[in-house]
């Protein structure tokens, strides 16, 4: 599997395709096997750089600690090493967090956005107890206490009781994460800065997408998140909760290729 060497750690990522360079970013406890169903059906129209974010996948999981900064500059690296100039950042939940970290620090890097199912807000006190509650529990159970925590909220309705066979799958891939990568990333999400007044700021072309079911992040926050940023487009994909790229493919890739075509024209 290609990788790059970049601050000291091995990066996995696949690459293919052709026409606009789009660097996807997972959530978690995903990997760059999220975004099969992107990198293959859109292969026509981007050159697709999906990567396994330091401590999760093939990629290394040294010790902590992560920040969405570190995250965001791994990815600048990767970039640098691949010697590709712009991209159009897609990332999905905590891949969105550090999205907004990537164009806080490099804006002349982002050439377009894809926030899919992820908010702009930092945790609230609860949330953010939750996360260290878990690191607890995955430092004594190891990597499935986070799978198990996570899974009930990744899928919608629709996909648990149609589709009980990738809610399977997707969890066996999950359980392939180092529990030192999960510790650190939920680290970063409970540290993670509000984005609020990031997103008037942000100037160039953006799509906001989420799942109709998404009990995780609800439309409505999507909805919120992309009125505050000049000129978003909003995409609620139905029958499909808060991983809206597996569970609605056709959709999701829809609304991503009209997306990427308007950049070229």
């Amino acid at each position: 599997m290609p990788f790059a060497t970049v601050n000291g750690i091995r990066l996995v990522y696949d690459m293919r395709g052709q026409g606009v360079p789009v660097l996807w970013i997972h959530g978690f406890p995903l990997g760059r096997w999220l975004w099969d169903p992107q990198v293959e059906a859109l292969a026509d129209i981007a050159r697709s750089i999906a990567v396994d974010l330091r401590g999760f996948g093939g990629s290394s999981a040294p010790e902590g600690p992560y920040t969405m900064d570190v995250y965001a500059a791994d990815l600048q690296g990767l970039l640098d090493a691949l010697g590709i100039d712009r991209v159009v950042l897609a990332g999905l939940s905590m891949g969105g967090y550090v999205a907004f970290a990537f164009y806080a620090a490099y804006p002349e890097r982002v050439r377009g956005l894809i926030l899919a199912d992820t908010r702009h807000q930092a945790d609230t006190p609860e949330a953010r107890a939750n996360r260290y509650a878990l690191i607890e529990r995955i430092r004594a159970e190891g990597t499935p206490a986070a799978v198990e925590a996570f899974l009930p909220r990744l899928f919608g309705v629709t996909t648990q009781q149609e589709r009980p066979e990738l809610v399977e799958t997707l969890r066996r891939k999950m359980q392939t994460n180092p529990a030192a990568g999960l510790i650190g990333a939920l680290q970063a999400m409970a540290e993670r800065p509000d984005r609020t007044e990031l997103l008037p700021a942000i100037r160039v072309p953006t799509l906001v997408i989420v799942g109709e079911e998404d009990a995780a992040i609800p439309p409505d926050v999507a909805r919120q998140m992309a009125e505050g940023i000049p000129d978003a487009r909003l995409v609620v994909i139905p029958r499909a909760g808060h991983l809206a790229n597996v569970e609605a493919p056709e959709a999701f890739n829809e609304a991503v290729r009209g997306f990427l075509r308007e950049l070229t024209e």
